[in-house]
């Protein structure tokens, strides 16, 4: 018989394991497990080969001997097969105990067709002239062919059972690899002089390296480290080992190059990759263009390890150490207070967004509370978003008194979410993370269209009410199509612009306000009024009111408490209200909770009261009952 084929296949695997040695790897126990599948496969075409040899020289060697060989050739191929079992198995279970607790019943099973196939008979088929022997036979065969099936079986039940937990790209790379030793059999069997199951093996082999076992793949090109996949996996595999690691996050934004020449930055940049490359106990890599991870095994020596990078970094780069670099430092050290990789990468996000979070020197060192806020702010994050997807997101009014009216004439809209319970999350809870995330953005539009729906079903005039005010966000006064959204709401439900006035902050008014000032213009254009809201927070000043083109100022809550407790705050106050009135502007306070509290403010010449006073804010069927309420007290019907 000819081997030439068998022999393509000894070469076609010693180049792929040339050309995968001497990659720089990871130790992954994907990785493990395709060279224990590399390696049964490699024995398995070797002994396919000998078992030819010896065959065919059965007569100098001994009948036993070549027996012996062509049966050892037959349990490799259950050494293949038990192989592939375990590779598709590494993404099934997470922890290595039940990796073996479900391996050892194949082993089992595979020590059985071990005896079996030595104990059974084999026999030759020989050409015509007895001269060749075309290919073995018996019931030594049967018990192979018997056993690998059941493992076969086995991998193909897994793939569509386990389908969510397997790797897509290792289940097709598996089904070539099992589809090419399923046709060369079938091929083989037909043709029993065609040896090509073993070289059908080594092209199986290929396929797994060529689609996941390229250690290549796990690098960057651009700059020799590992990958941000090589680092997904590599942590995924320590947290499911539920292996302590420390972490060291480099950072190099925009301005870390400040103090480097424009030219020079390149050559630095390449500098500083170089020293991490040839850091020894870590791995290293580039996650983002602009941010490279540092994963220290052991997190008692991490430390040291951490204040040697960062002394190097205070050393300079370039001829002489003149090019001074100063990159945001996060340092996790123990990863074990996290639970999964994705939250890793999502924490180093996280603490990105907050720049206030680093310390003078750029260093943030991240603990168990540092992960637990983020935890509780990404939970906040998910009930809003759970809220806006399931329609839970509920917009409650509370009523505003006009002293000069004597009657509730406004009133302003506040956005409440519900949880999964039904129960209202307090505002205080989700604003801030609504605000930080975007998200606030999508409330803030949910909520104006409520209100407008709301007017649209009840007509303010039926009620004596004249506006609706509604709060903008910081985020929302930079949204350069604040104005066109809203204007198209509006005219979709038909209502009058000037029962819509929304509020803006202090804040809003510094931040993006070129934004802010041509938001306003065109919503004012189409009739819509503003009033500055908690006008005593913060850096307070006129300056605002005079800068803003807004028809009202609200008195924040702690602006009016302070009025009944600090003497001080008092003579400020009445000096505001005297330059507010100046500007024919009117007053809004805020926070009234006692009839003494209303009657002082009414008697400063507050025009608009808002406070548990007169209610606190009701959902929009209490609201209307509220209303009606009042308007039956009143006995009259008032129109604006």
């Amino acid at each position: 018989m000819h081997i030439q084929i068998q022999c393509c296949g000894v070469v076609l695997m010693l180049v792929l394991f040339y050309f995968y040695m001497r990659q720089k790897r990871i130790a992954l126990e994907t990785q493990k497990a395709f060279l224990t599948v590399f390696w049964a496969s490699f024995i398995c075409i070797v002994f396919d080969i000998l078992s030819i040899i010896v065959i065919q020289q059965r007569h100098v060697l001994s009948e036993w001997f070549a027996k012996f060989i062509a049966k050892t050739y037959l349990i490799t191929l259950i050494g293949v097969a038990v192989s592939a079992l375990g590779y598709m198995c590494v993404d099934i279970y997470a922890k290595r105990e039940d990796y073996w607790h479900d391996m050892r019943r194949y082993l089992v099973l595979c020590a059985v067709g071990v005896v079996g196939t030595y104990a059974a008979p084999l026999y030759y088929n020989y050409a015509a002239d007895g001269a060749e022997v075309l290919y073995t036979f018996g019931p030594s065969v049967y018990v192979t062919y018997g056993v690998s099936l059941v493992l076969f079986l086995r991998i193909f039940y897994l793939m569509r059972k386990e389908k969510a937990r397997i790797n897509p790209r290792r289940r097709e790379a598996v089904c070539l690899w099992l589809a090419a030793w399923i046709v060369a059999s079938q091929i083989q069997f037909m043709y029993t002089n065609v040896l090509i199951v073993g070289y059908a093996g080594s092209i199986g082999i290929m396929v797994l390296y060529l689609k996941l076992e390229n250690p290549e793949t796990n690098l960057d090109r651009s700059t020799g480290l590992f990958n941000s996949g090589a680092l997904y996996q590599y942590t995924k595999q320590l947290f499911a080992k539920e292996r302590d690691f420390a972490a060291l996050v480099i950072i190099f934004e925009n301005g870390a190059y400040q103090n480097v020449h424009l030219e020079r930055r390149g050559s630095v940049r390449m500098e500083i990759i170089e020293y991490l490359l040839k850091l020894t106990d870590v791995l290293v890599s580039k996650n983002a263009e602009d941010e490279y991870f540092i994963l220290f095994a052991d997190p008692e020596r991490a430390e040291a390890k951490v204040k040697e990078i960062r002394r190097r970094f205070q050393t300079g780069w370039g001829e002489g150490g003149t090019s001074l670099v100063r990159p945001h430092w996060l340092y996790l050290p123990h990863g074990s207070i996290i639970d999964q990789t994705e939250n890793l990468l999502y924490l180093v996000r996280y603490f990105r967004q907050e720049e206030k979070a680093f310390s003078e020197n750029d260093f943030l060192c991240i603990d168990k509370d540092s992960v637990d806020r983020m935890e509780r702010e990404r939970e906040v994050e998910q009930l809003i978003m759970d809220a806006v997807e399931s329609d839970r997101v509920e917009v409650f009014y509370q009523p505003i008194f006009s002293t000069a009216e004597q009657r509730i004439t406004s009133a302003e809209a506040l956005v409440r979410i519900r949880d999964r319970e039904d129960q209202i999350v307090p505002p205080g809870v989700f604003i801030d993370i609504a605000e930080e995330s975007g998200m606030i953005l999508k409330l803030g539009e949910i909520v104006f269209e409520e209100v407008c729906r709301f007017i649209r079903k009840h007509p303010l005039e039926q009620y004596g009410m004249h506006y609706i005010e509604v709060n903008l966000s910081v985020v929302q006064c930079a949204y350069e199509n604040l104005a066109q959204d809203y204007i198209r709401i509006m005219e979709r439900y038909g209502i009058d612009p000037g029962c819509i006035n929304l509020e803006i902050t202090e804040s809003a008014s510094t931040n993006a306000k070129k934004t802010l000032l041509g938001n306003m213009q065109n919503l004012m254009e189409y009739g819509v009024h503003f009033s500055l809201d908690d006008f005593g927070t913060g850096q307070s000043n006129l300056n605002y009111i005079v800068d803003m083109p807004v028809d009202i100022v609200k008195f924040d809550r702690s602006m009016t408490n302070s009025y009944f407790e600090n003497g001080k705050a008092k003579y400020v106050m009445e000096a505001a209200i005297h330059m507010i009135h100046g500007m024919n502007l009117e007053i809004v306070s805020e926070g009234i909770e006692t009839k003494e509290q209303y009657q002082t403010m009414e008697d400063l010449g507050i025009s608009h009261i808002q406070g548990y006073y007169f209610s606190k804010p009701l959902p929009e069927d209490e609201f209307i009952a509220f209303l009606e309420s009042k308007k039956a007290e009143q006995g009259e019907t008032v129109c604006c």
